[in-house]
């Protein structure tokens, strides 16, 4: 029999002999799929390399077994469908489990070695972001994920009872970050859910995701926030193309005095063996470029755009295929969106009459961070509220963190499963997300 534990597998043998009756090898041979067992045993080199385990080069020989938790005599889902390679010509394509029945049960799908893959290499990435930012001097703060009202443009949020009024849960913790900058923090940052009713089915779009947001202070220019942020997003890539190294999360598994260490390479090769992908390219420092010259690019392949009009999820991957050609990197920073399509919130670009000192971050050609400086003038903030027709009196919290002096800051909300999907090419987000959520999904 093959054993697994977390993604590693071993081969198993139960062998008559003095010790060991055919009654148990008969009982050993009756024990259902999936069923959690305790073994006792002796470790043997094997004469050939055993394909089907992560352990080549051994094999277990049973003395003992109990069986710790019976699984169903039916499975709903097996896993040797779950983790078919994911492959066009792939002649087992009509027996492979698709993804919704997948998430149906979770439970067993998470046993696949592509996940459990997949799902501690988002808990590095989520590492990484905290202990980087923790070492350039920032605070983690937790800020409310229940707020009085609504920020954009008002549509995308979902609105709750709240005792005799209502309220709205949170599409990002921006503005209580901010506050915390007016409290003389400089340095933030927050990790947590955001919710947003998108009302899609799109490989890239969640209700529910996990929010990694930063704000600090500069003293010059909000480019040096830009470059803490882009240093952030090299340090993880590296960290993820690198062997692990004291002090950073492994995972091992011991078969009595067999000890095997992984690196996240390690990790990645195995995700690959089930999603098929370009590894992923990015420049240090990395490529900055300019809206206006993005918008040319497109224009020079056809692309029909105004000058104050926002990227379209195809332009988006247009550009990012045409960067890729062009400059070799699938991470890139794209710098002065339109003061039109920002939130008023956000610094118009002084240099300009269109342009905002704000900026997105792009992996693969898909947006995984929105970011700004932002107005920290109060009276300017309360003409640019005004111009933008903003509610003040709901702002008030937000707008009076201004009245009594604040530096200038910027920063930016980075969607994790976005990121892990896009480094690793996975084509749908709900890969990335252990429990996704979605329009029409809200189970298990």
């Amino acid at each position: 029999m093959i054993v697994r534990q977390q993604q590693w597998s071993i081969q198993v043998l139960a062998v008559v002999s003095d010790t060991i009756s055919k009654q148990f090898v008969k009982f050993c041979s009756n024990i259902t799929k999936e069923s959690v067992v305790d073994i006792k045993g002796k470790v043997a080199r094997t004469p050939s390399k055993i394909g089907s385990c992560s352990q080549k080069d051994v094999e277990l020989y049973i003395e003992e077994l109990w069986v710790v938790s019976q699984s169903a005599d039916q499975l709903p889902l097996l896993l040797e469908d779950a983790y078919r390679p994911v492959n066009g010509d792939d002649k087992d394509a009509d027996i492979r489990a698709n993804l919704d029945t997948k998430l149906d049960n979770r439970a067993i799908d998470l046993r696949t070695p592509a996940n459990q893959a997949i799902f501690r290499l988002e808990a590095v990435v989520c590492k990484f972001f905290r202990e980087i930012l923790t070492a350039k001097g920032f605070v983690e703060i937790f800020p409310p994920r229940i707020k009085n009202a609504v920020t954009g443009n008002g549509t995308n949020v979902f609105k709750i009872s709240y005792f005799k009024g209502s309220a709205y849960l949170a599409q990002c913790p921006t503005f209580h970050n901010i506050i915390a900058i007016a409290g003389d923090f400089e340095r933030v940052f927050t990790i947590g859910p955001v919710f947003r009713p998108e009302d899609s089915n799109s490989h890239r779009h969640l209700t529910e995701f996990t929010n990694l947001n930063l704000e600090m202070t500069f003293k010059h220019h909000y480019h040096e926030v830009v470059d803490v942020i882009a240093s952030l997003f090299t340090s993880i890539f590296k960290g993820l193309r690198e062997k692990p190294t004291a002090g950073t999360l492994t995972w091992t598994i011991q078969i009595e005095n067999i000890h095997q260490l992984d690196s996240y390479q390690s990790e990645i090769k195995t995700i690959c063996e089930q999603y098929s992908v370009e590894p992923f390219k990015f420049l240090d420092p990395p490529l900055k470029l300019e809206f206006p010259m993005a918008v040319n690019m497109l224009r020079e392949n056809g692309v029909e755009m105004g000058d104050e009009d926002d990227l379209s999820i195809p332009n988006e991957k247009l550009l990012g295929r045409l960067v890729k050609a062009k400059y070799d990197t699938d991470f890139y920073i794209l710098d002065k969106f339109p003061l039109a399509i920002r939130s008023f919130e956000t610094m118009p670009d002084p240099d300009s009459k269109v342009g905002s000192n704000s900026y997105d971050m792009f992996m693969r050609g898909e947006e995984v961070l929105t970011g700004g400086q932002r107005i920290h003038d109060y009276h300017y903030l309360m003409k640019r509220a005004k111009h933008c027709q903003v509610d003040i009196e709901k702002f008030a919290y937000y707008l009076d963190a201004f009245r009594y002096g604040c530096p200038p800051l910027a920063g930016g909300g980075i969607g994790l499963e976005r990121v892990v999907m896009l480094y690793l090419g996975l084509d749908n987000i709900r890969i990335a997300s252990m429990f996704p959520r979605d329009s029409k999904r809200l189970t298990p």
